[in-house]
């Protein structure tokens, strides 16, 4: 056989798999069911659907200035060409959106005007201008966006961003202020994980009643959110000590999002890292904060979803800041997608789906106290 054949033959033999490759991809192997069935094609049109739902608390949640004992949510799904993504809105009071103001905000979505779900950039840009703030509601269509086009590539997202998953940090498991019984009780539940985030801030006789009940139960790595609750900047550094005396390794937004100087003064005394919480929401926050604290917390209902949080993560690491990834009273559809910027940072504060008794999704796991990813494709949650 002479070569002119030779390469004839690989070519045509090449173009035979580029072809069968073209017919099955990634994505419509892991379609196929048990029996080897193919996934059933449907309309390549963005068809998003939602519908109200509330997470019922194990306890009753208690922060700074609050107590609740469930948290409102709108599921989201968006479908296209036969493939389905999972959003969320998770809706705290604290964070000025309803059910009824999500949903209304989804009414006025038209997707029609995209003929792909790969469009992500596009397609955000075009939800965040529709009005300002509700960035539950657009979080709800980020994250159905990424499990989506997650599914259609038969990748998770951590993979798709080329992220390390054995780089996950553990998560924090929260217990929120309480009787000295209760606070015993939830930090027993908590014994599963290797730090405890206790909220603070209400006044120094119970802050110091948490701290030394939870030390008289367990000897646990310990971090605090304030949530805005101390006033006053020598109060504040003085607290610090003091929980740094007790094995506290972290503080979160000890003073309110308007103090941002006073912070500052605290920030560049204190034996801790502080974290910006409520002060950091958006992408243009994460500037401003340089030198007013150490680092940011990123949380996907503020930040409008993964493709803003991931930009957050890439600025704040430019600038020398730390990075901590949080959530609100979550399932584990949001909890999952956050989990998938879990390695580029440094703590993590993935519990919500663990604070709620009827959790609708199967998603991320712990594992002796540490954020796992799998190779589920898209965000890796699944409906129950």
């Amino acid at each position: 056989m002479n070569n002119t054949t030779t390469r004839r033959n690989f070519i045509k033999s090449a173009g035979l798999i580029t072809a069968a490759a073209a017919i099955v991809s990634p994505a419509d192997i892991f379609a196929r069911g048990s029996a080897g069935q193919s996934r059933k094609k449907g309309v390549k049109k963005l068809e998003l659907t939602w519908k109200p739902f509330d997470a019922l608390l194990r306890h009753p949640f208690t922060i700074a200035n609050f107590t609740r004992t469930t948290t409102p949510i709108v599921l989201t799904e968006i479908t296209w060409d036969g493939y389905t993504g999972y959003g969320e809105a998770s809706l705290p009071p604290y964070l000025g959106e309803t059910q009824s103001s999500v949903m209304d905000f989804l009414k006025k979505v038209d997707l029609s005007g995209f003929d792909t779900p790969f469009r992500i950039q596009d397609i955000m840009a075009y939800v965040d201008s529709i009005a300002i703030n509700n960035t539950a509601a657009k979080a709800a269509i980020d994250i159905a966006l990424h499990d989506l086009v997650g599914k259609i590539m038969g990748q998770p997202w951590w993979k798709i961003w080329g992220f390390n998953a054995a780089t996950t940090p553990d998560t924090s498991f929260t217990v929120g202020l309480d009787t000295e019984e209760v606070v015993r009780l939830k930090t027993r539940e908590a014994s599963p994980y290797n730090v405890i985030k206790v909220k603070l801030g209400r006044d120094e006789a119970t802050d110091k009643m948490m701290i030394n009940t939870i030390r008289s139960v367990t000897d646990t790595e310990i971090c605090i959110d304030a949530n805005q609750g101390w006033k006053d900047k020598h109060y504040a550094l003085d607290m610090i000590h003091w929980l740094n005396e007790r094995g506290v390794t972290m503080i979160e937004q000890p003073m309110s999002k308007f103090m941002l100087e006073e912070t500052a003064w605290l920030t560049e005394r204190s034996p801790l890292p502080v974290i910006a919480d409520e002060s950091c929401q958006r992408l243009t926050d994460v500037p401003k904060l340089k030198g007013a604290f150490h680092g940011i917390n990123i949380k996907l209902m503020k930040c409008t979803g993964m493709r803003e949080a991931r930009e957050m993560i890439s600025l704040a690491k430019a600038l020398h800041m730390r990075v901590m990834i949080g959530c609100m009273t979550e399932t584990s559809c949001a909890i999952s997608a956050a989990a998938q910027l879990a390695p580029e940072t440094e703590w993590a504060d993935l519990d919500g789906n663990l604070l709620i008794s009827n959790d609708v999704f199967d998603g991320m796991k712990i594992v002796n106290g540490k954020i796992t990813l799998d190779e589920k494709p898209g965000i890796g949650a699944s409906k129950i």
